[in-house]
């Protein structure tokens, strides 16, 4: 992937950028081999699934500087000045299409870009608008979300947001963030609607999932739809009948596994992914492949608290955990290595974490794992890892 930006020293997100495509996949898989080597004696590693190169991401965090007669979308530089990323080759051409009429709505509602001047008990902060959070969808519709610092510009986000949607008609769903901190958080706890549709429709495969605006999903589509297809593929040999889905976000895993005569239950600490998954499960339920799904549940909870508390339901036959980077923790992994439970399926998006936590669990042993490249150009990537207790 060829990339201006990088080449003149303006952005270096993309790290491996100078490194051919199926050089950084054999590279991710020996670092993610090796991490595992001591705990994985009898693995079997599955061919790598790789996607696109360039136009794969279905989500921009762009950051707003410069002014309202002028914003910038993209990042700042070393010295706080805004880098235009509007033509990033990350983003799909349907995500690249929104950012020309999303900089003019910010000259229309006079939303004046975040801007921080000065240092320590001098720094000063000025402007609104922090963010721009765009998400697209499978069926190319759009989510905008406004980051900002208060609610004093939602009635002229409001007043001129018909002429936004005129202009970008697949925006389906906007909404405002308020995260009024100095502070590197990228969004605040209080989301306010600004249409009348609140969730954008993510088709994987025969499912929709219903994604909520504070929501998590994969940024890469085609490589999640793999995913949750390896999982189910996975759950369906062992056959469980009772299943836990421990942070599950919008219910991708939980979902795509169920089956008639197993009952799923998902966990997510945040009540918006529950909000969405129950009622993605609700909409499935009542469709015509609904006995599928009749059996599926969310609640929002933590995770480890869910695990090891007295109020959990009667133990699982089977647990998908699909943790943030720190990894499911002692506490889990304690209480999994000792629960009896015989399969664990374990999708990681930080592999260190993940051997750590596999350590804790010397009794569930890898037997078979397939590296998923969620991230090209970057280090970064996801592993789904079949656990069952030797």
């Amino acid at each position: 992937m060829q990339c201006p930006h990088y080449d003149a020293g303006r952005c270096h997100s993309c790290t491996l950028l100078e490194i051919d495509y199926p050089t950084q996949v054999l590279d991710k898989e020996g670092h993610v081999a090796a991490l595992l080597e001591p705990v994985s004696a009898d693995l079997t590693w599955l061919p790598a699934v790789t996607g696109q190169e360039s136009g794969f991401r279905n989500k921009a965090k762009m950051v707003v500087s410069g002014t309202v007669g002028a914003p910038v979308l993209g990042i700042l530089d070393g010295a706080g000045r805004g880098v235009d990323l509007t033509d990033c080759g990350l983003y799909p051409v349907a995500l690249q299409a929104s950012f020309g009429p999303l900089a003019a709505f910010v000259t229309r509602a006079n939303l004046e870009p975040y801007e921080v001047s000065g240092r320590g008990k001098r720094a000063q902060q000025r402007g609104e608008l922090k963010y721009l959070l765009v998400t697209l969808s499978p069926d190319a519709e759009l989510m905008v979300r406004f980051v900002l610092r208060s609610q004093e510009s939602i009635a002229r986000i409001r007043k001129h947001l018909p002429a936004l949607q005129a202009e970008l008609p697949a925006l389906a769903v906007a909404s405002a963030n308020i995260q009024p901190a100095h502070a590197a958080i990228l969004e605040g706890d209080l989301e306010i609607p600004l249409t009348e549709r609140t969730t954008l429709p993510m088709r994987i495969d025969d499912i929709t999932l219903d994604l909520r605006p504070q929501s998590f999903f994969q940024t890469n589509t085609p490589v999640a739809t793999e995913l949750y297809r390896q999982a189910r593929t996975w759950v369906d040999e062992v056959g469980p009948t009772s299943l836990w889905d421990l942070y599950c976000g919008v219910g991708g895993f939980a979902l795509h596994c169920a089956a008639p005569g197993r009952a799923v239950t998902g966990i997510e600490i945040s009540a918006e992914a529950v909000a969405a998954a129950s009622g993605t499960a609700a909409r499935l339920s009542a469709g015509p492949a609904g006995e599928r799904f009749r059996d599926v549940s969310f609640a929002a909870g933590d995770a480890t608290a869910f695990a090891v508390g007295p109020d959990a339901p009667g133990l699982p036959e089977m647990v998908i955990v699909n943790p943030p980077r720190r990894g499911i923790g002692a506490d889990l992994a304690r209480w999994l290595e000792t629960s009896g439970i015989d399969h664990v399926l374990y999708s990681s998006c930080n592999a260190t974490t993940l051997a750590k936590d596999l350590a804790a669990m010397p009794s569930l042993r890898p037997v078979r794992a397939r590296l998923l490249d969620m991230f090209p150009q970057t280090s970064h990537y996801e592993v789904l890892v079949l656990l069952q207790r030797s």
